[in-house]
C-alpha cells in the first residue's frame, strides 16, 4: 500500500476514533486524584502535554528521538499502555499510518483518543494534490498552527482533570507566548537569507508548512511519507535545480537515512557545483529528552538557525535560546 493511501486510511480511522471521543471524558473521579495518564505518539505532541499539564499528567511518548512515525508499528507493550491510559494523543492526518487501526481499537475500548492535527480547520491544512481527502500531516512546522492545536489538548486535559483548569489555561497562555516569540524569531532570521538561496531541500517532504509560513521554496527527495521511495528521475531533477540555482546547501533529517542526499551531492559535483550538507534537521521527531532540542521550541530553534546559517543568512550565536533566556 502506498504512503498516500495509508495517510488517507489513517485519517479515516482516527476520525472514527474521534467519534467515540466522548466515551472516555468523564473519568476524573475514577482517577482518585492521581495524575492524568497520557500516551502521546510523537515528541511534538508530548511537548504540548508537558507544557500545559506539567506534573498533573504522567506522560509516556511512544516514539522516541530518531523514530520514523510513518513506519512505526505498535508493540504488545504499546497496546497495553494505550489501554491503561486516560488520554491518547496522536498527530493524525496519516502521520502514524501504521497505527491507525491500533488507535481505533483503543477508542472502541472506551479510551479518549484525540488526533491533534485533525482539530485544525481544513482551510489551514495543505492538501495532497494527487490524493483527494488527504492532507500534509506535518502541521507542527508552522508554529501558528501548532499554537492552535494546543487548545484542544488543554480542553481534553480539563475534561479529565477539572481541578487543574486554572493551571492548564495559564500554562496554555505561556505556551502561546513562547510560540509567538519563536515564530517572530524565525521570520526575522529567515528574511536575512539571500532571496536566490531561499530554497530548502530535505530528505523527505516534511517542511511544506514551514516553507509556506516563512517564504521558502521547499522540496523533499522523498514524498510526504518515508514509505515513498525516491526515484532516479526525482534525484536528477533536484540535481538540475541545485546546479542551476547555485544552491549552497541541502539538509539531512534525524529520522531519515541520508543516502539520497549523498547521491544528490555527488550528482551536483559531477556537474561542477559544490553543494554541502548544511546540517541535520529535526522533522518527524525531536531531540533527546532533557535537552533543549528535545523541546518543541528547541527543535524549531535548531532548525531555523541551522537553515539560516547554511543558506547564507544571519542568526545570533545562540539562536532563539539567547533571546528566550534574556526574556526570563
Amino acid at each position: 500500500m502506498s504512503g498516500l493511501s495509508d495517510a488517507i486510511l489513517g485519517r479515516r480511522a482516527l476520525l472514527a476514533a474521534l467519534a467515540v471521543w466522548s466515551s472516555g471524558v468523564g473519568q476524573a473521579s475514577a482517577r482518585g486524584g492521581r495524575p492524568v495518564q497520557v500516551v502521546a505518539t510523537t515528541g511534538m505532541v508530548g511537548d504540548l502535554v508537558s507544557a500545559i499539564a506539567g506534573d498533573r499528567a504522567a506522560l509516556h511518548m511512544m516514539l522516541g528521538p530518531g523514530v520514523d512515525p510513518h513506519l512505526y508499528r505498535a508493540t504488545r507493550a504499546d497496546l497495553e499502555r494505550l489501554l491503561r491510559a486516560d488520554l491518547v494523543l496522536a498527530n493524525g492526518l496519516g502521520l502514524e499510518g501504521r497505527l491507525a487501526e491500533t488507535f481505533a481499537r483503543v477508542a472502541r475500548a472506551g479510551k479518549s483518543v484525540l488526533a491533534v492535527a485533525e482539530t485544525l480547520p481544513e482551510q489551514d491544512l495543505i492538501a495532497v494534490a494527487d490524493a483527494p481527502g488527504a492532507f500534509d500531516p506535518h502541521v507542527w512546522m508552522d508554529p501558528s498552527l501548532w499554537a492552535k492545536a494546543a487548545e484542544p489538548v488543554a480542553q481534553a486535559l480539563i475534561r479529565l482533570d477539572p481541578a487543574g483548569e486554572m493551571l492548564f489555561r495559564r500554562n496554555l497562555e505561556t505556551l502561546r507566548a513562547d510560540v509567538t516569540a519563536i515564530d517572530g524569531y524565525a521570520a526575522t532570521a529567515i528574511a536575512t537569507i539571500p532571496a536566490n538561496a531561499r530554497v530548502l531541500i530535505t530528505a523527505h517532504d516534511a517542511f511544506a508548512y514551514f516553507g509556506r509560513r516563512y517564504g521558502l521554496a521547499v522540496m523533499g527527495i522523498q514524498g510526504l511519507s518515508t514509505e515513498t521511495e525516491a526515484g532516479l528521475r526525482r534525484i536528477a531533477d533536484l540535481v538540475e535545480l541545485v546546479v542551476a540555482g547555485r544552491i549552497p546547501a541541502i539538509f539531512a533529517e534525524t529520522s531519515v537515512p541520508d543516502r539520497n542526499l549523498r547521491a544528490l551531492i555527488e550528482g551536483a559535483a559531477a556537474r561542477g557545483h559544490r553543494v554541502v550538507l548544511g546540517g541535520t534537521l529535526f522533522s518527524d521527531s525531536m531531540g533527546q529528552p532533557g535537552t533543549y532540542e528535545g523541546t518543541y521550541l528547541g527543535m524549531l530553534d535548531h532548525n531555523v538557525t541551522t537553515i539560516v546559517r547554511a543558506l547564507g543568512g544571519e542568526a545570533p550565536a545562540r539562536g532563539f535560546s539567547g533571546r528566550l533566556a534574556g526574556a526570563r
